[in-house]
């Protein structure tokens, strides 16, 4: 266990230390990502349980280029690790520890360039992220597992 002193109590929360299970991985886009992408998929997936949540990371092959965290919503983390990437965000990949709940952060990560998302799906909004990740002809992976580190 993990105890953090907070203002006015403690936060205790166990260590993330559950193994990467790719048998739960689901491709629940339109399009699909060739075996190059799911190895670099893998790789965010590994880097954004490292990040406080909303915990974004955007990855170029096996370094990380933009990350942001910390933020009251997934859509500001985006978007910090967006103006983190910089120009390294066209052609990269996103993480996100744990579910878009609206495509507005989805949405965001495209106007970048990023070309996939690995997230753990399970918002009760998952359709509308879906589809927006399709319009966009983005690649995105429902993990079935959340990260999340305070």
């Amino acid at each position: 266990m993990q105890i953090k002193s907070v203002h006015g109590g403690l936060l205790i929360q166990s260590k993330d230390d559950a193994k990467i299970d790719k048998s739960q991985w689901r491709v629940v886009t339109e399009k699909k990502g060739d075996e190059a992408l799911m190895k670099g998929l893998e790789f965010a997936w590994q880097a954004v349980k490292h990040v406080k949540s909303n915990a974004i990371v955007f990855t170029q092959g096996t370094a990380t280029v933009g990350i942001g965290c910390g933020q009251p919503n997934r859509l500001d983390s985006v978007r910090n690790a967006a103006a983190h990437a910089g120009p390294k965000a066209h052609g990269a990949l996103c993480s996100s520890d744990a579910f878009f709940p609206f495509p507005d952060g989805v949405e965001a990560a495209a106007s970048h360039g990023i070309t996939a998302i690995i997230q753990p799906g399970g918002s009760i909004r998952d359709d509308a992220v879906i589809e927006a990740a399709n319009k966009l002809g983005l690649v995105m992976v429902f993990t079935g597992q959340r990260h999340f580190k305070h």
